[in-house]
Protein backbone atom coordinates (compact mmCIF):
# COMPACT_ATOMS: atom_id res chain seq x y z
CA UNK A 1 0.00 0.00 0.00
CA UNK A 2 1.37 3.43 -0.99
CA UNK A 3 2.30 5.44 1.63
CA UNK A 4 0.17 9.34 1.96
CA UNK A 5 3.31 11.63 2.10
CA UNK A 6 1.93 15.19 2.30
CA UNK A 7 4.25 17.51 1.79
CA UNK A 8 4.30 21.42 3.33
CA UNK A 9 4.43 24.49 0.68
CA UNK A 10 8.18 25.67 0.74
CA UNK A 11 6.59 29.61 1.53
CA UNK A 12 4.91 27.54 4.47
CA UNK A 13 8.02 25.76 5.68
CA UNK A 14 9.77 29.67 4.94
CA UNK A 15 7.57 31.21 7.39
CA UNK A 16 7.96 28.74 9.97
CA UNK A 17 11.31 28.96 9.98
CA UNK A 18 11.66 33.15 9.93
CA UNK A 19 9.32 33.23 12.54
CA UNK A 20 11.14 30.35 15.07
CA UNK A 21 14.54 32.33 14.19
CA UNK A 22 13.71 36.02 14.58
CA UNK A 23 10.54 35.34 17.56
CA UNK A 24 8.05 37.01 15.75
CA UNK A 25 5.29 36.80 12.59
CA UNK A 26 6.05 40.36 12.68
CA UNK A 27 9.98 40.18 12.06
CA UNK A 28 9.54 37.04 9.96
CA UNK A 29 6.84 39.60 7.87
CA UNK A 30 9.44 42.14 7.27
CA UNK A 31 12.40 40.17 6.20
CA UNK A 32 9.75 37.85 3.54
CA UNK A 33 8.06 40.90 2.32
CA UNK A 34 4.87 40.18 3.81
CA UNK A 35 2.04 41.08 6.57
CA UNK A 36 2.39 39.41 9.79
CA UNK A 37 -1.35 37.94 9.65
CA UNK A 38 0.02 36.21 5.95
CA UNK A 39 2.90 34.79 8.27
CA UNK A 40 0.83 33.34 10.45
CA UNK A 41 -1.86 31.81 8.38
CA UNK A 42 1.05 30.15 6.25
CA UNK A 43 2.56 28.72 9.78
CA UNK A 44 -1.26 27.46 10.96
CA UNK A 45 -1.62 25.66 7.19
CA UNK A 46 1.88 23.68 7.92
CA UNK A 47 0.51 22.92 11.55
CA UNK A 48 -2.71 21.69 9.96
CA UNK A 49 -1.25 19.35 8.03
CA UNK A 50 1.18 18.10 10.81
CA UNK A 51 -1.78 17.85 12.93
CA UNK A 52 0.89 19.21 15.81
CA UNK A 53 1.12 23.25 17.14
CA UNK A 54 4.91 24.15 16.00
CA UNK A 55 4.55 27.69 18.51
CA UNK A 56 2.88 28.49 22.03
CA UNK A 57 1.31 31.77 20.89
CA UNK A 58 0.80 32.75 24.33
CA UNK A 59 4.39 33.63 24.53
CA UNK A 60 6.35 36.81 23.34
CA UNK A 61 8.48 36.12 21.56
CA UNK A 62 7.41 33.14 20.46
CA UNK A 63 8.51 29.99 22.06
CA UNK A 64 8.56 26.90 19.85
CA UNK A 65 7.03 23.09 21.43
CA UNK A 66 8.92 20.57 21.56
CA UNK A 67 7.10 19.39 18.45
CA UNK A 68 8.24 22.64 16.43
CA UNK A 69 11.87 22.19 18.02
CA UNK A 70 12.21 18.94 16.33
CA UNK A 71 10.65 19.75 13.06
CA UNK A 72 12.41 23.27 12.81
CA UNK A 73 16.24 20.92 12.82
CA UNK A 74 14.61 19.07 9.99
CA UNK A 75 12.91 22.53 8.13
CA UNK A 76 16.68 23.74 8.45
CA UNK A 77 18.41 21.24 7.12
CA UNK A 78 15.28 20.86 4.12
CA UNK A 79 15.75 24.66 3.31
CA UNK A 80 20.24 24.00 3.36
CA UNK A 81 19.61 21.63 1.18
CA UNK A 82 16.93 23.33 -1.24
CA UNK A 83 19.35 26.75 -1.06
CA UNK A 84 22.93 24.76 -2.37
CA UNK A 85 21.21 23.29 -5.32
CA UNK A 86 22.64 25.68 -8.11
CA UNK A 87 19.57 26.26 -10.05
CA UNK A 88 17.59 27.65 -7.03
CA UNK A 89 20.10 30.36 -6.50
CA UNK A 90 18.97 33.36 -8.34
CA UNK A 91 22.01 35.36 -9.63
CA UNK A 92 23.54 38.64 -7.72
CA UNK A 93 22.27 41.38 -9.70
CA UNK A 94 25.13 42.21 -12.86
CA UNK A 95 26.30 45.56 -13.25
CA UNK A 96 26.41 46.93 -16.44
CA UNK A 97 29.01 48.38 -17.88
CA UNK A 98 28.59 51.46 -19.63
CA UNK A 99 31.58 52.23 -22.39
CA UNK A 100 32.39 56.28 -22.38
CA UNK A 101 34.25 57.90 -24.69
CA UNK A 102 35.21 61.83 -23.87
CA UNK A 103 37.68 64.49 -25.12
CA UNK A 104 40.99 64.78 -22.24
CA UNK A 105 40.27 68.53 -21.01
CA UNK A 106 36.50 67.32 -21.13
CA UNK A 107 37.09 64.28 -18.66
CA UNK A 108 39.42 65.95 -16.68
CA UNK A 109 37.66 69.38 -15.50
CA UNK A 110 34.17 68.42 -15.77
CA UNK A 111 33.42 65.00 -15.94
CA UNK A 112 36.05 62.79 -13.41
CA UNK A 113 35.59 65.61 -11.18
CA UNK A 114 32.11 64.93 -10.67
CA UNK A 115 32.05 60.80 -11.29
CA UNK A 116 31.22 60.13 -7.22
CA UNK A 117 27.85 61.41 -8.04
CA UNK A 118 26.88 59.50 -10.36
CA UNK A 119 28.67 56.23 -8.58
CA UNK A 120 26.53 57.38 -5.73
CA UNK A 121 23.44 57.08 -7.95
CA UNK A 122 23.42 54.44 -9.86
CA UNK A 123 26.05 51.69 -8.29
CA UNK A 124 24.90 49.09 -10.16
CA UNK A 125 26.18 50.55 -13.27
CA UNK A 126 30.40 50.36 -14.22
CA UNK A 127 31.36 53.27 -15.94
CA UNK A 128 34.67 52.38 -18.23
CA UNK A 129 36.03 56.08 -19.13
CA UNK A 130 38.11 56.05 -22.12
CA UNK A 131 39.85 59.00 -23.39
CA UNK A 132 39.32 60.44 -26.92
CA UNK A 133 42.28 61.51 -28.88
CA UNK A 134 41.84 65.00 -30.70
CA UNK A 135 42.53 64.49 -34.97
CA UNK A 136 43.00 60.88 -34.52
CA UNK A 137 40.29 58.25 -35.57
CA UNK A 138 38.66 57.08 -32.22
CA UNK A 139 36.94 54.04 -32.44
CA UNK A 140 33.16 55.70 -30.72
CA UNK A 141 31.49 52.76 -32.25
CA UNK A 142 32.88 50.43 -28.92
CA UNK A 143 31.42 53.61 -26.91
CA UNK A 144 28.07 53.12 -25.46
CA UNK A 145 28.27 57.02 -25.07
CA UNK A 146 30.18 59.69 -26.80
CA UNK A 147 31.13 62.98 -25.80
CA UNK A 148 32.39 64.68 -29.34
CA UNK A 149 34.52 67.99 -29.65
CA UNK A 150 33.61 69.59 -32.78
CA UNK A 151 31.78 72.10 -35.47
CA UNK A 152 28.21 72.13 -34.54
CA UNK A 153 25.47 74.50 -34.16
CA UNK A 154 25.15 75.99 -30.40
CA UNK A 155 21.74 75.57 -30.40
CA UNK A 156 21.76 72.10 -31.26
CA UNK A 157 20.16 69.73 -28.94
CA UNK A 158 23.37 67.51 -28.42
CA UNK A 159 25.43 70.34 -27.25
CA UNK A 160 26.88 70.69 -23.77
CA UNK A 161 28.25 73.50 -22.22
CA UNK A 162 26.58 76.59 -24.36
CA UNK A 163 28.75 79.35 -23.35
CA UNK A 164 31.04 81.91 -24.95
CA UNK A 165 34.68 82.03 -24.90
CA UNK A 166 36.67 85.11 -24.05
CA UNK A 167 40.61 85.77 -23.47
CA UNK A 168 42.37 84.23 -19.96
CA UNK A 169 46.08 85.03 -18.36
CA UNK A 170 48.50 84.54 -15.95
CA UNK A 171 48.34 87.27 -13.38
CA UNK A 172 52.17 87.28 -13.71
CA UNK A 173 51.76 87.60 -17.52
CA UNK A 174 49.50 90.63 -17.39
CA UNK A 175 51.94 92.62 -14.91
CA UNK A 176 54.50 92.21 -17.55
CA UNK A 177 52.52 93.53 -20.25
CA UNK A 178 51.14 96.78 -21.31
CA UNK A 179 47.66 97.61 -19.70
CA UNK A 180 44.76 95.51 -21.85
CA UNK A 181 41.91 97.90 -21.60
CA UNK A 182 40.31 97.37 -25.24
CA UNK A 183 40.50 94.09 -27.78
CA UNK A 184 43.08 95.73 -29.98
CA UNK A 185 45.83 95.91 -27.21
CA UNK A 186 46.42 92.29 -27.87
CA UNK A 187 48.70 93.21 -30.27
CA UNK A 188 51.11 93.49 -27.62
CA UNK A 189 50.20 90.60 -26.30
CA UNK A 190 51.64 86.52 -27.06
CA UNK A 191 48.23 84.77 -27.76
CA UNK A 192 48.16 80.97 -27.43
CA UNK A 193 46.61 78.89 -30.50
CA UNK A 194 45.39 75.44 -30.57
CA UNK A 195 42.77 74.30 -34.16
CA UNK A 196 40.35 73.53 -30.89
CA UNK A 197 39.26 77.37 -29.85
CA UNK A 198 40.35 79.64 -32.82
CA UNK A 199 40.73 82.72 -32.14
CA UNK A 200 39.28 84.47 -35.67
CA UNK A 201 35.91 84.23 -34.34
CA UNK A 202 36.58 86.70 -31.07
CA UNK A 203 38.59 88.39 -33.21
CA UNK A 204 35.91 89.50 -35.70
CA UNK A 205 33.17 89.79 -32.56
CA UNK A 206 35.55 91.92 -31.40
CA UNK A 207 35.91 94.58 -34.26
CA UNK A 208 39.18 93.19 -35.44
CA UNK A 209 40.16 91.95 -38.69
CA UNK A 210 43.40 89.82 -37.26
CA UNK A 211 44.02 86.28 -38.95
CA UNK A 212 44.60 83.12 -36.99
CA UNK A 213 47.68 83.86 -34.95
CA UNK A 214 50.70 81.94 -36.66
CA UNK A 215 53.20 82.16 -33.96
CA UNK A 216 54.15 80.24 -30.83
CA UNK A 217 53.49 76.86 -30.73
CA UNK A 218 50.46 75.28 -31.64
CA UNK A 219 48.56 73.26 -29.10
CA UNK A 220 46.14 69.94 -29.89
CA UNK A 221 44.86 69.71 -26.53
CA UNK A 222 42.63 72.25 -24.85
CA UNK A 223 43.97 71.29 -21.37
CA UNK A 224 47.55 72.18 -22.43
CA UNK A 225 46.39 75.58 -23.90
CA UNK A 226 45.00 76.27 -20.28
CA UNK A 227 48.42 74.97 -18.26
CA UNK A 228 50.37 76.89 -20.77
CA UNK A 229 48.44 79.81 -20.13
CA UNK A 230 48.52 79.40 -15.96
CA UNK A 231 52.36 78.67 -16.53
CA UNK A 232 52.51 82.59 -18.17
CA UNK A 233 53.37 81.88 -21.56
CA UNK A 234 50.38 83.59 -23.61
CA UNK A 235 47.00 84.60 -23.29
CA UNK A 236 44.44 81.58 -24.16
CA UNK A 237 40.55 81.86 -25.49
CA UNK A 238 38.90 79.74 -23.22
CA UNK A 239 35.54 78.53 -21.86
CA UNK A 240 34.87 79.35 -18.42
CA UNK A 241 34.05 75.81 -17.34
CA UNK A 242 36.97 74.40 -18.34
CA UNK A 243 39.13 77.19 -16.78
CA UNK A 244 36.65 77.34 -13.64
CA UNK A 245 39.47 76.07 -10.89
CA UNK A 246 41.98 78.14 -12.07
CA UNK A 247 39.69 81.39 -12.13
CA UNK A 248 38.53 80.42 -8.19
CA UNK A 249 42.54 79.84 -7.45
CA UNK A 250 43.10 83.17 -9.12
CA UNK A 251 45.69 81.91 -11.61
CA UNK A 252 43.97 83.11 -14.74
CA UNK A 253 42.10 86.11 -15.08
CA UNK A 254 39.80 87.68 -17.97
CA UNK A 255 41.89 90.76 -18.84
CA UNK A 256 39.26 91.87 -21.43
CA UNK A 257 35.32 91.50 -21.44
CA UNK A 258 34.45 90.68 -24.76
CA UNK A 259 33.00 87.23 -25.53
CA UNK A 260 32.00 85.46 -28.51
CA UNK A 261 30.26 82.43 -29.28
CA UNK A 262 32.72 79.43 -30.81
CA UNK A 263 32.72 77.44 -33.72
CA UNK A 264 32.99 73.95 -31.79
CA UNK A 265 31.19 72.48 -29.01
CA UNK A 266 31.36 69.84 -27.20
CA UNK A 267 28.63 67.31 -28.12
CA UNK A 268 26.73 63.99 -26.14
CA UNK A 269 26.24 61.19 -28.00
CA UNK A 270 24.80 57.98 -27.38
CA UNK A 271 25.25 54.74 -29.05
CA UNK A 272 22.65 52.57 -28.39
CA UNK A 273 19.76 52.63 -26.00
CA UNK A 274 20.55 51.18 -22.85
CA UNK A 275 18.83 52.61 -19.87
CA UNK A 276 21.86 52.62 -18.32
CA UNK A 277 23.24 55.04 -21.30
CA UNK A 278 20.16 56.93 -21.12
CA UNK A 279 20.42 57.38 -17.08
CA UNK A 280 24.18 58.87 -17.82
CA UNK A 281 22.85 61.45 -20.49
CA UNK A 282 20.45 62.93 -18.19
CA UNK A 283 22.67 63.08 -15.23
CA UNK A 284 25.83 64.26 -17.59
CA UNK A 285 23.78 67.01 -19.02
CA UNK A 286 22.37 68.08 -15.36
CA UNK A 287 25.98 68.30 -14.18
CA UNK A 288 27.11 70.11 -17.06
CA UNK A 289 24.18 72.75 -16.01
CA UNK A 290 25.68 72.91 -12.57
CA UNK A 291 29.11 73.57 -13.69
CA UNK A 292 27.82 76.47 -16.30
CA UNK A 293 26.16 78.26 -13.69
CA UNK A 294 29.24 78.00 -11.12
CA UNK A 295 31.84 79.26 -14.05
CA UNK A 296 29.38 82.09 -14.25
CA UNK A 297 29.12 83.30 -11.12
CA UNK A 298 32.88 82.79 -10.66
CA UNK A 299 33.85 84.82 -14.04
CA UNK A 300 31.05 87.49 -12.55
CA UNK A 301 33.79 87.85 -9.03
CA UNK A 302 36.25 88.20 -11.88
CA UNK A 303 34.75 90.78 -14.54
Amino acid sequence: MAQDIRFPSIDGLRAFEASARLGSFERAGDELALGASAIAKRVATVEELLGTALFSRQAKPLQLTPSGREYLEQVKAALQLLAAMPLHQRAAQRRERLRVLAPPTFARQILVPRLASFSAAYGQIELELQLSVPYADANAAQADVELRYGEVDARAPEVLLCEQVLPLAAPALLARLPPLRQPADLAHAPLLRTPLQPWVPWFRAAGLDWPEPDQGPKLLDLGLTLEAAVSGQGVALARPTLARHWLAAGSLLPPLRQRAWPTQHYQLLTHGKSEAAQRFARWLRAQCEHELAEAREELSRRL
